[in-house]
């Protein structure tokens, strides 16, 4: 008896465990993240209760939105080194388990936001779910233009979370989307450069410039993080931070930018790995000294 009791309580360990992996904890705390970013830049006077809130409906959400993703590509994810352990491909969750398992994170998120923030904010994060799970995934075989179009929803927590607050899409909403917008073509290329054998084995077509890890793209991601420079002094121009933050993020982006010089000087793994790197750094320091400028 006690030897059953010890295998029924190890075997809920590991569908926890494998639920756990489902969700991209990091993936989707980061999102959540950008939608609490979002909303505190936004906020006149901060109500803690509502930003947790957001935080939580957001995370719901993703955890949702890169579930569908694994059940569509649960097949291609066999075939790649960097996916092939994940809960689908090696059985540890059935197809039926982590569609059910969606559809609540899914609804949970939504009746979330809907009951604590508003019909705008509610729409538009269920449009970047669709966005992500429906038409980025599959585009992903396609060709590049799945890059553009899965920027779209990688861009949409700060708004969200900027019409959670203000329940308005202004020109100072459009700027924080637009900065996470443009970070994502580096962000994506440098990942994609770097899995490029593992990308083809699943038939990924992610690279610009006909899909070639070469000077080309190289240069595509060179510009593309140039622009990052002055989309990130716009909140002090538009007078939604200050000065300090736009000093981080002209610190943060000149760096950024000097990496991508590397990759075009090298054009090898290595340097592609040092901007892939320096991509999951950016961001989160940047929008940190947002809020902080925010916030003092």
């Amino acid at each position: 008896m006690l030897v059953q009791e010890v295998h029924s309580s190890s075997l809920i360990g590991m569908k926890v465990k494998a639920y756990f992996e489902l969700l991209k904890f990091r993936l989707s705390a980061l999102v959540a993240f950008s939608c609490a970013f979002g909303y505190v830049l936004a906020s006149p006077q901060l109500n803690w209760i509502n930003l947790m809130w957001v935080f939580f409906g957001g995370f719901m959400l993703s955890g949702a939105s890169v579930t569908v993703n694994q059940i569509i590509e649960k097949d291609l994810d066999k075939l790649m080194t960097r996916t092939q352990n994940r809960p689908l491909p090696t059985g540890r969750l059935s197809v039926n388990e982590a569609l059910y398992f969606s559809v609540v994170c899914f609804l949970i998120g939504v009746v979330v936001l809907y009951l604590t923030t508003n019909l705008l904010t509610t729409s538009l994060s269920i449009l970047s779910m669709v966005l992500y799970s429906f038409i980025y995934t599959p585009l992903k075989r396609v060709g590049p233009i799945a890059v553009f179009v899965g920027a779209i929803p990688g861009a949409l927590p700060p708004l969200l979370g900027w019409t959670a607050a203000t329940g308005s899409i202004s020109h100072e909403a459009l700027i924080i989307f637009g900065i996470q917008f443009i970070w994502q073509f580096p962000h994506f290329w440098a990942i994609a450069w770097v899995a490029d054998d593992d990308y083809k084995k699943a038939g990924f077509k992610l690279l610009p410039s006909g899909g070639q890890r070469d000077f080309n793209t190289a240069i595509q991601i060179v510009i593309y993080t140039l622009f990052l420079i002055p989309l990130g002094l716009l909140p002090a121009k538009f007078g939604i931070t200050g000065i300090n933050s736009a000093i981080v993020a002209t610190v943060c982006g000149v760096l950024f930018l000097a990496q991508t010089f590397y990759l075009l000087k090298e054009g090898d793994r290595n340097a592609a790995l040092r901007i892939m790197f320096g991509s999951f750094l950016y961001l989160p320091i940047v929008q940190i000294a947002y809020l902080m400028d925010k916030i003092n």
